[in-house]
């Protein structure tokens, strides 16, 4: 039996649904063990994706790794679990390392695929820039999954939501406030991203890229120097030394791609590059790529965006 771990404290996040997929077509019975609160029904429904049941330890906030460690080695002794999945996230970095050495388990972090015939899973490595292929060889495995490679889909089965006591004892972290990200779309999960640069001249200017993003429903995002002189909020920077993220269509205004830039969203499936110099490092990464200014290209890349969903009603 495969076990994934989710965090359901704020519902059901798309990379919770894609943990279940991806340990569904592992091939065997998929057990999800999650901390918080979360309505049995709402736990109940990842049995849409393959779950059979649902081990939730509601006394846990999922605030501190250690007791969330403990939650999912307890699961994992529980049902015998062969391999055990978490999202690349920030949790998932947190834990999976830790409970690799309780567990003396292999541990895969960063998967894109599910594992080959000889055993092999492939990853990302030096940021993006090329891939490569781990073998685990310990009883147990744990495999964290880098969010948006692969889609959730339907494999529905009865599922059972279950109390479960795992005995983490009490927090050693005490958390004095909690501030979350502002806007609709959480980046990490965002299909589709409108990203800008310096190139924007200024805060007021973000219209432009706003107008772009609702009317494809995507994220908004941004380069560091630009959360750094304070035009955008930090939690938009993407890059290395931001929010690394893997949307289906990157967008990028007025962004010359550094590597570090590069290499927080070179794991995108389609990369758009509009600026007005001909030699930015960027376009040598970009799938399209539109020599012109941004504010002249984005509004009309939004026209056109709003023109085409006309047509489809």
């Amino acid at each position: 039996m495969n076990l994934v771990y989710i965090n359901s404290a704020n519902g059901l996040s798309k990379a919770a649904l894609e943990t279940v997929t991806y340990a569904k077509k592992l091939g065997a019975d998929v057990a999800v063990v999650t901390n918080g609160g979360a309505d049995a029904s709402v736990l109940a429904s990842l049995g849409n994706y393959g779950a059979s049941v649902v081990y939730q330890d509601s006394s846990l906030d999922g605030q501190d790794p250690s007791q969330l460690v403990k939650l999912v080695a307890a699961a994992a002794q529980k049902i015998g679990a062969a391999t055990i999945i978490f999202s690349h996230d920030l949790i998932g970095k947190a834990v999976a390392p830790r409970l690799s050495v309780r567990l003396k388990a292999g541990l895969v972090a960063g998967a894109v695929a599910l594992p080959e015939a000889n055993g092999n899973v492939k990853v990302n490595v030096f940021s993006g820039k090329a891939f490569g292929y781990v073998q685990v060889n310990s009883a147990t495995r744990i495999i964290s999954l880098l969010p948006n490679s692969i889609q959730p889909e339907a494999n529905s089965v009865s599922c059972a939501v279950e109390a479960f006591d795992s005995q983490a004892g009490a927090s050693a972290i005490t958390v004095k406030a909690t501030k979350k990200p502002e806007g609709a779309i959480p980046l990490p999960e965002a299909e589709r991203v409108v990203s800008a640069g310096r190139g924007l001249k200024g805060p007021e200017n973000w219209g432009v890229v706003e107008d772009l993003a609702t009317a494809l429903g995507a994220a908004t995002a941004c380069s560091r120097p630009v959360a750094d002189i304070g035009w955008r909020p930090h939690h938009e920077h993407v890059g290395q030394t931001g929010v690394a993220i893997r949307p289906n269509l990157y967008i990028a205004a007025g962004i010359s791609g550094a590597i570090q830039h590069l290499a927080g969203v070179n794991g995108s499936k389609v990369i758009v590059v509009i600026n007005t110099d001909a030699e930015a490092p960027f376009f040598k990464a970009a799938d399209y790529g539109i020599i012109g200014d941004a504010f002249e290209v984005l509004p009309r890349f939004t026209e056109a965006v709003k023109r085409f969903k006309a047509a489809q009603h």
